[in-house]
C-alpha cells in the first residue's frame, strides 16, 4: 500500500541529504533512496540502487514497471526523473524545523520540499493509477544524487548505459511550465601566486592584487565579448553571463600580496561549447598574468553543466504544454538535462513549485501545485505507456 503524499514528503524531508564540494557539511543520500525503493518495491517495481563507485555512501536508484501488454518489449517508455539531494542551509534562518514538514497557508514548508523532493510522492501517486493496466511500454523512476552540487549522479548514469527510454521528464520546479531549455553552469577559480615582501617598497615582491586587477579587466572584456556574439532571445537573460561572485587576497596591509583567488561563475547558451570557451578564456588569463610575472592556476569546481536544449516542438513538449495549458520556456539555473538527454531520450524539465522558493530558508512547496502535477503526470503516462 503506497502512503498518502502528505506521509511520504514528510519521510523523505526528515531524511537529511544535503550534497556540498566541502566535506564536513556533504551527507550521504542513501535513507532517501531506500524509501523510495521500498515504497516502488511495494507497486512491484524492478528497483536498482547504483552506488556511485568513488563515493558509496551516496547511490542513484532506477526502478522500472515493466509493460505487461502482449508482445511489448522492455525498451522504451517514459522516465520520471529528480534529485534526492538538497543544498546547504542555515538552521537560524529558518521559522520552523527544516526536517519537519510544516503545513501553513496550504504550504508545505520543509528542506528540499520544493527542490525537489516534493516531485517523487507526485510520480509515485501518478504512476501507482496503472498498475492493474495493460501497459505497452515501461515507466521508470529514477531518482539522483549530488545534483546540487557536482552532478556526480547523473553522470554516472551516463556512464552505466541507464535508463533506456524514448522521453524523460525532470521533475525539477518549473511552476508546472514545460521547460525546454536552460543554460549550462561552471564555477571556477581563478589563483594567482605572487611573491610577498615588506610593502614600503613594491620591487621587494610581485603583488598578486595587482595582477587580479588584469585578471578582471581581461574577464570583463571576455564577458563582453561573448554577450557581443551570442543571443538567444528565448531567455529572459538573453545573452551568456559572467558573475564575478568572490575574491580573498592577502594577509596584511604591509606585506605585498603574495596570493588572490576569484571564484566566478558561467552560464552559457544553448549551442555555444563549454569546452571551447573555458581554454579560450584560460589561454587569455595566462597570456594577461605572463606580462605580470604572477602564476596562474584555473581550476573548475566540478566538470562543467553543459547548456540544454530540447526539440521546442517535440512530442513530449508540446504534450506537456497542452496538458498544462502553459507554453514551453526556458531558464537559467541548471538541471540534469544535458545527461538525460545524451541517454537519447527526449527530455523536458516540468514539475510542481516555483523555483523562487528553492535554496533559500523557509522553501516550500503550494499544496496548490499537486493535484494538477498529478494529474497532468497520469495523462503523460497513459499516452506513452498505457496499451
Amino acid at each position: 500500500m503506497l502512503p498518502e503524499f502528505d506521509e511520504m514528503l514528510t519521510t523523505l524531508v526528515a531524511e537529511p541529504s544535503v550534497s556540498s564540494t566541502t566535506a564536513d557539511i556533504d551527507r550521504s543520500n542513501l535513507r532517501v533512496v531506500e524509501h523510495l525503493a521500498n515504497w516502488l518495491d511495494g507497486l512491484g517495481f524492478a528497483t536498482e540502487l547504483m552506488p556511485l563507485p568513488d563515493a558509496p555512501h551516496k547511490a542513484n536508484l532506477v526502478a522500472t514497471l515493466p509493460a505487461n501488454s502482449p508482445g511489448a518489449g522492455t525498451d522504451g517508455g517514459l522516465v520520471l526523473a529528480g534529485h534526492t539531494d538538497t543544498v546547504p542551509f542555515d538552521e537560524n534562518k529558518w521559522q520552523t524545523d527544516p526536517f519537519t514538514i510544516t503545513e501553513a497557508d496550504n504550504r508545505l514548508y520543509g528542506l528540499g520540499a520544493c527542490d525537489m523532493k516534493g516531485f517523487f510522492p507526485v510520480a509515485l501517486q501518478a504512476v501507482s493509477t496503472f498498475l492493474k493496466h495493460k501497459r505497452s511500454a515501461p515507466v521508470t523512476i529514477v531518482a539522483t544524487s549530488d545534483e546540487e552540487s557536482s552532478m556526480a549522479g547523473a553522470r554516472y548514469l551516463v556512464e552505466s548505459g541507464k535508463p533506456r527510454a524514448d522521453y524523460a521528464i525532470i521533475g525539477e520546479p518549473t511552476g508546472l511550465m514545460p521547460v525546454y531549455a536552460h543554460k549550462g553552469i561552471a564555477f571556477m577559480s581563478i589563483r594567482l601566486q605572487g611573491a610577498s615582501g615588506h610593502s614600503s617598497n613594491p620591487d621587494l615582491g610581485c603583488n598578486a592584487l595587482d595582477s587580479m586587477y588584469d585578471v578582471m579587466g581581461e574577464l570583463i572584456r571576455f564577458r563582453q565579448e561573448l554577450a557581443e556574439a551570442n543571443r538567444n532571445p528565448a531567455f529572459e537573460v538573453q545573452i551568456p553571463t559572467m558573475n564575478l561572485g568572490c575574491m580573498h587576497a592577502g594577509d596584511s596591509p604591509n606585506r605585498i600580496c603574495a596570493h588572490a583567488e576569484l571564484q566566478i561563475d558561467l552560464r552559457l547558451l544553448p549551442g555555444m561549447d563549454t569546452n571551447d570557451t573555458l581554454e579560450a578564456l584560460q589561454q587569455r588569463l595566462q597570456q594577461t598574468v605572463s606580462r605580470c610575472g604572477t602564476q596562474l592556476e584555473f581550476n573548475t569546481h566540478y566538470p562543467p553543466v553543459p547548456p540544454f536544449e530540447s526539440n521546442l516542438q517535440g512530442d513530449l513538449v508540446q504534450t506537456l504544454a497542452s496538458h498544462s495549458g502553459n507554453a514551453p520556456g526556458t531558464v537559467a539555473f541548471g538541471t540534469e538535462g544535458h545527461f538525460l538527454q545524451s541517454l537519447g531520450m527526449e527530455t523536458v524539465i516540468f514539475g510542481p513549485g516555483s523555483i523562487d522558493q528553492a535554496h533559500q530558508p523557509n522553501e516550500y512547496l503550494a499544496r496548490e501545485q499537486i493535484a494538477p502535477a498529478t494529474d497532468i503526470l497520469r495523462q503523460v503516462i497513459q499516452r506513452y505507456c498505457v496499451a
